[in-house]
């Protein structure tokens, strides 16, 4: 059985691959679930990595309102259910560990997301140079 703050980690687990679902930090979290609950065997990784998307083309699906709030709540809860079981299978010490990298990933997820937009007026273009005026907007998803 695992002690509180090992299905807090799983909770927030669950939580954080819904949450960052169609987001910027998709692929990052994407990939990161997928090492965890593959274990460095490459074909359980792939098997995560369709689980993952299929819990983004669900979302998707849902669209919003009450069905989307069901959805989210069931994907949540299956997530966080199949984090606990992987920290429950594994001995104490690398419980720990992956313990560790999974509240690392829900981090990640919850960064605010940074992207940089380009915006240029009566711009001229020559080579890799950009002639003329305009505003830069940067953002950075850490």
């Amino acid at each position: 059985m695992l002690v509180e703050g090992l299905i807090a980690v799983a909770a927030a687990g669950g939580g954080a691959i819904v949450q960052a679902a169609g987001t910027d930090a998709w692929a990052g979290i994407r990939l990161g679930v997928a090492r965890l609950l593959g274990r460095g065997e490459p074909g359980r990784e792939h098997a995560e990595l369709e689980r993952l998307d299929q819990t983004r083309t669900e979302l998707e699906s849902a669209g919003n309102g009450v069905e989307a709030e069901r959805v989210q709540t069931v994907l949540v809860t299956r997530w966080q259910t199949r984090l606990e079981m992987l920290l429950e299978q594994l001995p104490d010490e690398e419980r720990q560990q992956v313990a560790a990298e999974l509240q690392a990933l829900v981090q990640q997820a919850q960064a605010p997301v940074q992207s940089t937009h380009n915006d240029f007026n009566h711009a001229t273009f020559t080579d890799s140079q950009v002639l003329g005026s305009g505003t830069q907007n940067n953002t950075i998803n850490r």
